[in-house]
């Protein structure tokens, strides 16, 4: 059996001028419902992966399911969000105007959502509960299928593939946040 986890490709919405928090929100939607850029090549290895497997699932984000189908065109895939990416919080304060670019937004929330700060959006705990209920629902359909990919996010993916050794389950390296980039996991 294998789980393989692929990172979906980078998105069109490559908006990057600096914004306030609260555009930044705005940004974070026109991201969501945004597809991906189609690359001349893909890694061997993602390839290889998707067309060994006999069941391909994916976040309901428009990234993840079109990520999908460039990679294995005409392929059916289940869509489900609970594979869906962590959110960021959203402050309530408009922070004195301050204007960051969206990549700058995205750490500095990323810190705050891990210190703790979820307003607005999921706790780190209740991700990792989301995260283990995902997990779980891999290992079922990998029991079912034997091989499966699920094409979804960075960081989601990664506390999925953390479940996913917790429960038993190895990979040869840590489960990927690069675009396209794949890690697979098997049981011994």
């Amino acid at each position: 059996m294998e789980i393989t986890l692929i990172r979906h490709g980078k998105s069109t919405w490559i908006e990057k001028k600096s914004i306030t928090c609260q555009e930044f929100k705005i940004w974070v939607e026109k991201y969501d419902s945004n597809g991906v850029l189609e690359e001349k090549f893909y890694p061997t290895e993602t390839i290889k992966k998707i067309n060994e497997a006999n069941l391909i699932l994916t976040s309901d984000l428009k990234r993840a399911v079109t990520s999908a189908r460039l990679l294995k065109p005409k392929a059916p895939a289940i869509s489900d969000p609970i594979f869906r990416e962590t959110e960021l919080p959203m402050p309530t304060k408009k922070l004195l105007g301050l204007k960051l670019n969206p990549n700058s937004w995205s750490i500095i929330l990323r810190c705050l959502w891990f210190s703790g700060y979820s307003r607005g959006c999921e706790s780190l705990n209740d991700a990792k509960i989301r995260a283990e209920k995902a997990a779980k629902y891999l290992v079922r359909y990998a029991m079912e299928h034997d091989r499966i990919v699920l094409v979804g996010h960075g960081f989601f993916n990664r506390l999925v593939g953390n479940e996913l050794k917790k429960i038993g389950w190895n990979s040869k390296k840590k489960t990927s946040s690069k675009h396209w980039q794949s890690t697979t996991f098997w049981l011994d």
